[in-house]
């Protein structure tokens, strides 16, 4: 869940209300690790492979990947964000928020792009962004990091690397940061 959406109410359907907490700060820790070092051994290296998060749940995860990946190789990564949100088809169920820039300061064209995301879910952020990077450049790759994969998908979409298969029912929510991951529902005040 965006940080814009723990902020404000869910579509009228209330605000989030945590019920369990799946992942701990450690956990996201060790996954944002693993995935990291998976990135690199998929990649052989990190030759031409730049991190971009997207705005604005998948930002501080991405920037820890970028972190990691400089930590284990001892090169910086080149690293940006992604607002996708006039690339959404489903403005009718989901209000425009175009509250974060995109800040790319970077030519995509020929590069890996691993882009990460928080929840993965419909699949619907991911194919704006795909439509929104295709607008920036021609890159060699686009692979797909996401902390929690939940299910539900509406295009064929698969991660890349994941944080957590979470099978969820479709009226469940899931919140994802770097303090850890929670599983709860909307609730009406």
């Amino acid at each position: 869940m965006a940080e814009r959406e723990r902020r404000t109410p869910l579509l009228g359907r209330g605000r989030f209300v945590a019920r369990t907490q799946v992942l701990s700060e450690e956990d996201v820790r060790r996954a944002i690790s693993r995935m990291s070092h998976e990135v690199m051994e998929r990649n052989h290296g990190l030759d031409g492979v730049v991190v971009i998060g997207l705005q604005t749940g998948g930002v501080p995860i991405a920037r820890r990947i970028a972190s990691v990946l400089a930590e284990i190789s001892g090169l910086q990564v080149p690293f940006g964000t992604l607002d996708v949100a006039l690339y959404r088809d489903d403005f009718s169920l989901r209000p425009v928020l175009p509250q974060a820039p995109t800040d790319i300061p970077f030519d995509i064209t020929r590069t890996t792009v691993v882009m990460v995301d928080d929840v993965l879910y419909t699949g619907r952020t991911v194919r704006a962004a795909l439509d929104a990077l295709s607008d920036m450049g021609r890159p060699r790759a686009v692979q797909l990091a996401v902390m929690v994969d939940r299910g539900h998908r509406e295009f064929p979409i698969r991660p890349d690397y994941v944080g957590k298969n979470l099978p969820t029912r479709s009226d469940e929510l899931v919140d994802a940061n770097e303090t850890g991951v929670w599983l709860g529902e909307a609730a009406q005040r």
